[in-house]
């Protein structure tokens, strides 16, 4: 049984379409489609049911897919035991949220590049929805999310910790002054705010809502960093996760509010899929994480 043929149909149940594993794989659609038949042919059995414009596995096609994750994984146990292991190499993509990028690569990355030299990494921001669409497509090796905790069996839970958030104004700010305030007392200022609809901000708007409040930010960026800097000259109000501000409260630029009747705790998660073959370039970054 040819391992290319297992390799595409896997890519083809995962995306849903042999258009999209053609791409990914960089076949042309008819050789997917050649590739999907002999596989078929071999096992005596459909493995798609094919209506119209659109394919799903059929029965058979889902059990195979099962051997077909176990197969793959352990034809890269085999690859990847043969490697010398003084000279791990390989490339590892890694998805997350946007606002822990930087402080993931700031101290220690050049280091590790040192150390790890023939190891290549690509990393994608997205928002949590995004993310998992990627684990679960097998586009990304691995996420590390920043949103509400993540209970399923599908994933491995590599490491996961809470974290706090904090809303924050400048020390010139009205509200600085204050021992508490209200999140009345709160939205009546300008916010500056991630995305709508990523991690902590979704949260905070659902809380928002349960009250029948909003928020209309006067900006919304990804950076976390770049927004922490604005607050602390005095541009407004924003919810950031308590290690973006951190050194900016002990050198006394900005200041953690004390808001009654409202608190946002996240949780940050490295996660892959139960059928992912941890390699060991991957087992390295993930040490590195």
């Amino acid at each position: 049984m040819d391992i290319k043929n297992l390799n595409t149909f896997i890519h083809v149940a995962e995306l849903n379409s042999f258009t999209k594993a053609a791409e990914v794989l960089g076949y042309s659609q008819s050789t997917i489609s050649f590739q999907i038949k002999q596989l078929e042919n071999e096992l005596n059995c459909q493995l798609f049911e094919r209506i119209y414009h659109t394919i799903a596995l059929t029965d058979k096609g889902r059990e195979v897919l099962d051997y077909a994750h176990q197969m793959m994984k352990l034809t890269k146990k085999l690859e990847n035991s043969i490697q010398n292991k003084q000279s791990i190499y390989g490339h590892v993509r890694l998805a997350l949220a946007d606002s822990l990028t930087y402080s993931l690569l700031k101290d220690k990355f050049v280091e590790f590049m040192k150390m790890f030299p023939h190891i290549t990494l690509k990393i994608t921001s997205a928002g949590t929805e995004e993310l998992f669409r990627l684990l679960n497509h097998n586009e990304v090796d691995m996420i590390l999310t920043l949103d509400n905790h993540i209970y399923n069996t599908e994933y491995v839970i590599v490491k996961e910790e809470k974290i706090s958030t904090c809303f924050v104004v400048g020390n010139n700010h009205p509200l600085a002054s204050k021992d508490k305030v209200t999140i009345h007392d709160l939205i009546s200022y300008p916010f500056l705010l991630t995305e709508k609809g990523m991690s902590y901000r979704r949260i905070f708007d659902e809380e928002l809502a349960k009250i029948s409040l909003e928020v209309q930010p006067v900006l919304e960026l990804g950076s976390t960093h770049l927004i922490c800097s604005l607050i602390e000259q005095g541009a407004g109000v924003s919810l950031l996760p308590e290690y973006v501000v951190r050194e900016s409260i002990k050198e006394g630029k900005v200041k953690c509010l004390n808001v009654e009747g409202i608190q946002i705790e996240v949780w940050k998660q490295l996660l892959y899929h139960k059928d992912k073959w941890v390699s060991p370039q991957m087992e390295t970054i993930i040490q590195y994480l």
